[in-house]
């Protein structure tokens, strides 16, 4: 079995090397908006916001975890 090595870019290659986006950081009282549930705010911060999220969306609350893709701070 042949194992290759990870691609790097070359500093001269006219092609940007893919960067990852910093995780999102959600703090108690940030307003939020997600995709499904609309406008909320945030009552709860499990983990540091690495494990899960609380969030009142008015009607109901809902527990996020990461990724946290649908959800963005306003």
């Amino acid at each position: 079995m042949t194992e290759y090595a990870a691609r790097r870019p070359l500093p001269t290659s006219p092609f940007k090397a893919r960067t990852e986006a910093p995780p999102k950081r959600f703090a108690v009282g940030d307003r939020v908006t997600h995709d499904a549930h609309g406008l909320g705010r945030v009552i709860g911060v499990e983990g540091g916001g690495d494990t899960a999220v609380l969030v009142d969306f008015g009607s109901r609350q809902e527990r996020i975890t990461p990724p946290y893709t649908p959800m963005h701070k306003l």
